[in-house]
């Protein structure tokens, strides 16, 4: 069950949400929207709620928006929301509803394309926009929940002929002091060895039941400094075990804690993307639906905090996708609703026709190379078992 209620959680929140963007942003701006779907597809079950039609659809993956645009036909077939031929009846039909819930046309001043240029910016640009809130939401609430994690001041090992185990340092003994002040965290250790190089510095450690007072001289090392300065630091070759613990934060903290963690993730995406353009990263490395469903499930194996951070980096990647200047993406048409406002008049027919074509090759080419790597890492999975 889990194999296909993880995914269908990851990727139903992280795309319904970027659609409900839309929807509201088309509502604020007055534009015409007949359907708002959970799910893609065909709906099974619908409500009709003033002027708009409440789906639930067959493919319960995201969902879609369909609103009053002249160029909404190929957004359709994408998001699989093709609306049902103008002969044909809406469930809902209404005397006096507009098409397709009724006979009467829509007001001109309803189209998307009737609209000036900072709503229809507003309304392409929403879509990621709830991304980015979605993000931020979940690594707050994560943060807040969970709490701050840190390493607990816990030995692992000990490098031979380093200071830690020339002094007796042994895997397994719990650092209480240093030097007097008491110690919790790994990163407190680190602090102390680092801002001591070559200076003796006294250890007291929890061994078993009992405690041992150990003094090490960390031995001087030269590294480079963020600010690109050279700068001698204090190692003594021991390492950390992986224990973690928590310690709760106030909302404040988990705010900000979330801020960082989501400006981070697209940081991170930002950089994958320009190694891709530049070759340092090979697009065999891409991962598609399949790697997307294998990773939700392995999130949600590891627990609560795992799944709810791929889904905020899931959200963060496709807001930073989505703003990239490829047709038939947000940041594809933010870019030709710009240049027609530059141009003062909408571009031919033609001209748009090309434009989204050049989308369609380029999100098809996307498509089929994620999906290819997918299918050779689960071939060579195979094989390797």
């Amino acid at each position: 069950m889990l194999s296909w209620l993880a995914p269908l959680l990851v990727l139903g929140l992280v795309i319904f949400v970027h659609e409900l963007g839309h929807f509201l942003a088309a509502k604020w701006a007055g534009v015409y929207a007949p359907r708002f779907s959970l799910g893609w597809g065909s709906p099974l079950i619908s409500v009709r709620r003033g002027e708009t039609e409440y789906a639930l659809s067959w493919l319960p993956i995201g969902g879609y928006v369909r609103m009053a645009s002249k160029e909404d036909e190929t957004a359709a077939v994408l998001e699989g929301g093709t609306e049902a031929p103008e002969s044909e009846k809406s469930k809902h039909w209404d005397a006096d509803s507009m098409i397709p819930h009724g006979p009467k046309p829509i007001p001109p001043d309803r189209w998307f394309e009737s609209k000036r240029l900072l709503p229809r910016l507003v309304i392409l640009f929403a879509g990621v926009f709830m991304n980015v809130v979605l993000a931020l939401v979940v690594t707050t609430g994560v943060a807040g929940w969970y709490g701050k994690g840190y390493l607990t001041a816990v030995v692992d090992s000990v490098v031979v002929g380093k200071p830690a185990a020339l002094a007796g340092l042994q895997p397994g003994d719990s650092v209480t002091t240093i030097d007097g002040t008491s110690i919790a965290r790994w990163d407190e250790v680190l602090a102390a060895v680092s801002g001591a190089p070559g200076t003796p510095v006294t250890f007291v450690v929890a061994r078993g039941a009992g405690r041992e007072t150990i003094v090490v001289t960390p031995e001087a090392v030269e590294i480079t400094a963020t600010s690109g300065d050279r700068q001698l630091v204090g190692r003594i070759g021991a390492a950390v075990r992986q224990n973690i613990s928590r310690e709760p934060v106030s909302f404040g903290e988990a705010v900000r804690a979330g801020g960082v963690l989501t400006w981070s993730m697209a940081d991170n995406v930002v950089n994958v993307l320009g190694n891709l353009f530049s070759g340092e990263v090979s697009v065999s490395q891409l991962g598609g639906p399949v790697e997307i469903a294998r990773s939700s499930v392995a999130a949600a194996q590891s627990g609560g905090e795992s799944l709810w951070l791929l889904i905020a980096f899931l959200s963060v990647n496709l807001a930073v996708l989505n703003l990239l200047p490829i047709p038939l993406l947000d940041g594809g048409q933010i870019l030709l609703q710009v240049a027609e406002g530059v141009w003062r008049r909408p571009f031919h027919p033609r001209v748009r026709e090309w434009y989204a074509r050049i989308g369609l090759v380029a999100i098809g080419a996307l498509f089929l190379t994620v999906t290819f790597n997918d299918l050779k890492r689960l071939i060579m999975g195979w094989f390797a078992a």
